[in-house]
């Protein structure tokens, strides 16, 4: 069969109409790729694009989504990648319309058989070591085909397709047996270990398949004499060549690691050739180059050219690869999905000497994440602190009982390492993004779609880091800052950027910052009053800060203070000033900018009758100070003016008064607010008071008082209040507002107004 297909495949005067099922993954594409450059006619289905599929498209690819049979329908061959069951759509239609189809792994075959194949296989490295062979000899001038599972910076594509090349160099996938149908010059067997115990019974029938390998390799079997299973299967071969440490035919010695380069001196059977430089970090890696030397040497490149071509290689996407890099900040993300690989990328990370090493690591199918949950539970002890995203089930079933969990618990039982599940992982960058701090270097590990967690923090670090170049002094700062701890009822999701400025410069800074760039800005003090949603909120959240926001001093009646002022302070201050007609704002929970915006009061009063002016950073970025007459009057809870422009400072005025009446007059409120005013964290006030009523007295007329959403309760001690009993988020207390409207304005024929403003997305945005 293979031998039929190779001969079809090779005729170019006879194009043939391929279609592959499955073609955005990284091994179908390099296939569409190499077919597409055969000259044959391709479509190519799966269920999303990617940035492959779109360059493939511009290359000849006809592309389809989702898998459909109309996109077999005229197709001669298909090619299914092994993650397609038989179940598919488009599978079905193929196999029912007579098309010929076949696995990845044969079509493979069928295309490196015509050629001098060199094959490399190992349970892991397969992808660096033939991304770098590739590299030595095209840097040699034998300008190779080749066929490798990842993007690779410096060979331009995945897969590259030369009809008048001697050699292909190619990925061997030993997951499912299919090494069998290669047919090789070379071979390179890296490593062999009990993996894939889904499709193979134990190590020894691993073994076999790399037998069947290396009796149909025709030239060189180059095998690492370090591991184990590779060398009991290639020290049994006459046309065998070794690698590693010591004791083998190519050895590699002092090696130094350099700030994400490698150094180290090369020799064959004792006799010095050179030292080399390696353009990526990590002690497997010299064992990678090394078995790439060899092949390159073997095959007839200079030494000199192998030199240059080791210095030059950057690695491949996903395999160590750095995202992000700043003085501050490091993110790599790694492919590593199996314990030896995580034991290597982890001691290579640990060479980097950060001061801290974090991870997020995705377990890669429920089979391998069962059989070997100790190993990873103990090699991940080489973190300092780690987070496990749920299972990425590839093709597989979930197993009852198996989850990201399983590796959290195995982690405990083998070391002290901190380590938590986070099982939803579109949102697990908020939480690992929150908890880094300078120094820190966050790998992202595993073989499914982990790495884009690490592309969205490495994104928001970009920004805020870019912020602060651009401000006059340093501003505290965070990603995805849990709004839950900066709102008094205790709910919300996580806000994106987190800015406290701590003078009117920065804040200026900060604000036009964010708006010459089109993202939101919202000014948060306390966050009484506020509900931010479930989803967070979406752009830069400015929560002004100590300095000049802590401003507060009066001069005879008259009060100034920043905006970071809580109102409880400034009545304390006031009274111990002897200046009266602050009494009111001890019981009100804000700060003094957004008690101005939204018109704070109580006990008959409110901020406007208080106000003599207030300072602010104006829509068009300017600070002004504004009277109090030439701004539009107030309204119920409400200052026009303020609804654009952020508040950064305000004058009071109050009158003469005896500090201990205006203390008694506190105290005296104290008391009736702890008796009438729940305890539990609440945002203050839900709804405005309507005419007909008080807002309270309609709820607790129609029976709604102590009314639960999960967590959120309408308040057993005063109506209008919805506390947060514990636990509570932003959709339970909306919920409860919703069910009061509704419930008031059938029963009573009253709309309420929410005094609470909500804020904020229901699902994250970022």
């Amino acid at each position: 069969m293979i031998e039929r297909l190779r001969q079809r495949l090779l005729d170019r005067s006879h194009p043939v109409r391929i279609h592959l099922i499955g073609v955005a993954g990284s091994g179908m594409s390099g296939l569409a790729r190499m077919l597409l450059e055969m000259g044959h006619r391709v479509s190519g289905c799966d269920r999303v694009t990617s940035d492959e599929t779109e360059s493939l498209q511009r290359s000849g690819l006809v592309f389809s989504s989702p898998h459909s049979a109309e996109a077999v329908a005229d197709a001669e061959i298909v090619i299914y990648s092994s993650a397609i069951r038989e179940s598919n759509v488009a599978l079905a239609a193929a196999r029912a319309n007579g098309a010929f189809c076949l696995r990845r792994a044969d079509c493979l075959a069928a295309i490196l058989n015509g050629k001098k194949g060199i094959v490399v296989a190992g349970t892991h490295g397969k992808t660096t070591t033939s991304s770098m062979t590739t590299h030595l000899l095209r840097e040699g001038r034998l300008r190779p085909c080749h066929y490798v599972g990842a993007e690779i910076p410096v060979l331009g594509a995945n897969a590259h397709w030369n009809e008048e090349s001697e050699y292909l160099v190619a990925e061997g996938d030993e997951s499912d047996g299919t090494l069998v149908n290669y047919l090789p010059e070379h071979s390179i067997m890296l490593n062999i270990e009990a993996e894939h115990l889904d499709f193979y019974r134990d190590l020894d029938h691993i073994k076999e398949v790399f037998h069947r390998l290396a009796r149909q390799t025709r030239g060189r079997i180059f095998y690492c004499g370090v591991d184990a299973g590779a060398r009991d299967v290639g020290s049994q071969y006459p046309n065998s060549v070794s690698y590693g440490w010591n004791d083998t035919d190519y050895t590699a010695s002092d090696v130094t690691e350099m700030r994400g380069r490698t150094l180290f001196t090369v020799k064959y059977r004792g006799e010095e050739l050179g030292r080399v430089e390696l353009g990526i970090p990590g002690r497997h890696n010299v064992l990678n180059a090394l078995v790439a030397v060899a092949v390159a040497l073997e095959l007839g490149c200079s030494f000199a050219a192998i030199t240059s071509g080791l210095a030059s290689f950057a690695g491949a996407r996903r395999r160590f690869e750095t995202k992000y890099l700043s003085p501050s900040y490091r993110i790599v993300d790694d492919y590593g999905h199996h314990p030896t690989e995580i034991a290597a990328t982890l001691q290579t990370a640990r060479s980097l000497n950060p001061k801290r090493l974090v991870v997020l690591f995705q377990p890669h199918r429920y089979t391998r994440t069962q059989l070997l949950q100790e190993d990873f539970g103990k090699v991940l002890q080489a973190a300092d602190k780690v987070y496990v995203a749920d299972v990425y089930p590839a093709s597989e079933t979930p197993i009852e009982g198996i989850s990201g969990q399983t590796i959290v618990d195995a982690m405990r039982r083998h070391g002290p390492v901190e380590t938590c599940f986070l099982p939803n992982l579109c949102l697990a960058h908020h939480t690992v993004g929150n908890d880094l701090r300078p120094g820190d270097l966050l790998v992202t590990l595993g073989a499914g779609n982990v790495h884009e967690a690490g592309t969205k923090i490495a994104r928001d670090l970009a920004m805020m880091e870019d912020l602060q170049r651009n401000v006059e002094n340093p501003v505290c700062w965070a990603i995805y800052e849990p709004m839950r701890k900066h709102t008094t009822l205790g709910v919300g999701g996580d806000a994106q950027y987190w800015i406290e400025p701590d003078s009117y410069a920065n804040m200026r800074g900060v604000v036009n910052f964010f708006k010459d760039r089109n993202i939101p800005v919202h000014v948060i003090g306390r966050g009484s009053n506020l509900i931010v949603r479930n989803g967070g909120i979406r752009g830069a959240v400015v929560h002004p800060s100590g300095g000049a926001f802590e401003e507060l001093r009066a001069e005879g009646t008259r009060i100034m203070a920043g905006a970071g002022i809580r109102l409880k302070k400034l009545a304390s201050f006031a009274a111990a000033n002897g200046i009266a007609g602050f009494e009111w704002m001890d019981g009100i929970p804000g700060q003094v900018g957004g008690s101005l915006r939204m018109n704070a009061g109580a006990m008959g009063e409110d901020m406007w009758q208080r106000l003599v002016s207030v300072t602010c950073l104006d829509e068009d970025g300017e600070i002004r100070e504004h009277a109090r007459e030439e701004m539009t009057e107030a309204e119920y809870r409400s200052m026009p003016d303020l609804y654009r422009n952020f508040v950064m400072g305000a004058v009071f005025k109050g009158e003469a008064g005896d500090p201990a009446e205006i203390e008694a007059r506190m105290e005296a409120s104290r008391t009736r607010r702890k008796a009438t005013q729940p305890l539990e964290p609440s945002a203050g006030c839900t709804f405005m008071n309507p005419p007909e009523a008080p807002a309270g007295k309609l709820i607790d007329e129609l029976g709604l008082k102590g009314l639960r959403h999960g967590g959120a309760m309408i308040s057993p001690v005063h109506a209008n209040f919805i506390v947060n009993t514990g636990g509570a988020n932003a959709e339970n207390v909306t919920e409860l507002i919703d069910v009061i409207r509704r419930t008031v304005q059938e029963e009573r024929g009253i709309a309420l107004r929410t005094e609470v403003q909500a804020i904020g997305d229901r699902e994250a945005q970022f």
